[in-house]
């Protein structure tokens, strides 16, 4: 399995998607977000997303060269139609709107619809915490996702994240985590290691418990459960009031045939901290809840309490230090595709 270091994989993403027919501006700035997600261990949302947005630029899902319109613009909210050009590029601006808007009303919401895949949700949010502010995101994928509803068999909900994040001087609490039980891309991950995946996150195409990722990849193909198991209840009833904020607030629409693939909608939701209590008030307030956290008495096999976004922030340390690993089947697509779009590789990995 080879490994890259953080500017490698910054140069593979950017390289191609140039020479995919991005420009230079917005393929710097869904190169970085993909090179996040490696970092931090979530390479479900890395560069093995380029395969995936390459061929939606193919099939025009994805439109490069659309020019995000915000559609309702007041003082404390806005709408932003990012006219299907890369999530991550619209997910952008409406994050910077958010946050400007928040320092000038001391809270803030920010839609977008018409938003491809936005890459990890947690990014943004830890982005937010990073700058003072508190958040809440969701993200949801309308039409037919690859969730099945509680008790359901077939596709109807996406993997709809929610992300909330809090200031913490240099370790920000950032929750990302999806409404189903698992994220799409680390069932693909593990397909294309060739590995199963734990019992209670999919189903086959006939509602049987599988733990084989080609299910899932199979025509027809099964489906991913909702978060909580035997209480999947509870995953799916987030799920679905992220399709309200998501999906029907935002515009992008629920069970709708006429939207392309990946058409997402995304909500944003930010609280300036300091409008609210004095920030150093604050800082001693989350400095001892999660002192009060970790003082818990631990149960056997557990050898520390990790608060959330806390794992990914060592992850990160680890990475940028020892170097990223991509399964040998996601390096051999990646190769291909650098070769069909005339992008070179020359100088990352071998």
């Amino acid at each position: 399995m080879p490994t890259f270091t953080a500017p490698q994989l910054l140069a593979m993403g950017q390289r191609i998607l140039v020479a995919a027919g991005v420009s230079e501006a917005d393929a710097g700035v869904v190169a970085a977000e993909l090179r996040d997600a490696n970092l931090v261990g979530h390479d479900s949302h890395g560069v093995m997303r380029l395969m995936q947005y390459v061929d939606s630029m193919r099939q025009g899902f994805v439109k490069p060269h659309a020019q995000a319109e915000v559609v309702i613009d007041k003082p404390a909210f806005a709408v932003i139609d990012g006219k299907f050009q890369f999530g991550q590029v619209t997910a952008a601006r409406a994050l910077q709107m958010g946050l400007e808007k928040a320092k000038a009303c001391g809270t803030a919401t920010v839609m977008a619809r018409n938003c491809n895949h936005v890459g990890r949700l947690g990014a943004y949010s830890q982005r937010a915490a990073e700058r003072g502010f508190a958040s809440m995101m969701c993200v949801n994928a309308p039409g037919p996702g690859g969730v099945a509803p509680y008790g359901g068999i077939d596709r109807r909900l996406g993997t709809n994240p929610i992300s909330m994040s809090a200031p913490r001087g240099t370790q920000p609490l950032v929750l990302d985590m999806t409404s189903s039980a698992t994220a799409e891309g680390k069932l693909r991950v593990a397909f294309q290691k060739g590995e199963q995946v734990p019992p209670g996150l999919i189903i086959d195409c006939d509602g049987n418990a599988t733990t084989d990722p080609a299910t899932f990849y199979a025509n027809p193909g099964g489906a991913l459960l909702p978060l909580g198991g035997a209480l999947g209840f509870k995953g799916f009833g987030l799920s679905a009031m992220i399709d309200v904020f998501g999906g029907i607030l935002s515009g992008s629409g629920i069970c709708r045939t006429d939207l392309p693939r990946g058409a997402n909608g995304v909500w944003m939701y930010f609280v300036d901290v300091e409008q609210f209590l004095p920030r150093s008030e604050y800082d001693a307030l989350i400095d001892k809840y999660v002192a009060y956290i970790k003082s818990s008495r631990r149960q056997s096999g557990c050898d520390e309490i990790l608060m959330p976004g806390e794992i990914e922030l060592r992850r990160q340390a680890q990475r940028e230090r020892d170097g990223v690993p991509i399964p040998d089947e996601t390096w051999r697509q990646i190769r291909e595709l650098a070769a069909s779009v005339g992008a070179s590789l020359e100088g990352i990995g071998s």
